[in-house]
């Protein structure tokens, strides 16, 4: 009998310092709750029950405003202002030792849904490809499932750059796997706040 695979565990990276916006995007509110814990409550429901969740810029703030779900490490990204690739560091040096990859999710993507989660944690773990990512009907996007296998490339990558660059430079890495319905958007601008206000108030939201 063939041993089972390993787990995979969450990373949501949240360690951005919001320049376009100006205040923490962490803790915006939507639905009376921040930003971040609608990404930790999506990545709970797709069934990732352990994450690491990767802090930063207004780490002390952020912290104290949400509520992390058991299971979730918060790790503090000192070099967070160099870009995405700090935060994936910090991720895979915070991973348990028993994770076979983990799957990431952006911390500004509070529409991020629990059924992308688990489509693309289970076609992860069915081994479709090193590199998994949510392929919308808008493009692929998050959350995207990384094999431990790579995380040394990962970890080698510089500035704002992730998963994506890996797949530039060898497409054969990466599966997509369809999920129904638009990418979440990031939430960047104060534009994007109101439109994401707006849309969550609609009755088609």
């Amino acid at each position: 009998m063939s041993a089972p695979p390993a787990p995979l565990v969450g990373a949501v990276l949240a360690a951005g310092g919001s320049r376009r916006l100006g205040r923490p995007k962490q803790l915006l509110s939507l639905h009376g709750r921040p930003l971040l814990q609608h990404v930790l409550a999506a990545a709970d429901a797709g069934g990732l029950d352990r994450v690491v969740l990767v802090l930063g810029a207004a780490a002390d703030e952020v912290e104290a405003a949400i509520a992390p779900l058991p299971g979730t490490r918060v790790v503090r990204n000192a070099a967070w202002a160099e870009g995405q690739a700090s935060s994936l560091r910090a991720a895979i040096g915070a991973m348990p030792a028993d994770a076979g990859g983990m799957v990431v999710l952006l911390g500004d993507q509070p529409t991020v849904r629990p059924e992308a989660v688990r489509a693309v944690t289970a076609a992860a773990v069915a081994g479709a490809a090193p590199i998994v990512r949510a392929g919308y009907r808008d493009g692929p996007g998050h959350p995207v499932a990384i094999a431990r296998a790579l995380w040394p490339r990962l970890a080698a990558l510089e500035g704002d750059l992730g998963a994506r660059e890996l797949i530039r430079a060898d497409p054969a890495l990466a599966a997509t796997v369809a999920v129904d319905g638009p990418a979440p958007p990031d939430v960047d601008t104060e534009e994007d706040y109101a439109q994401l206000v707006d849309g969550a108030a609609s009755p088609a939201g």
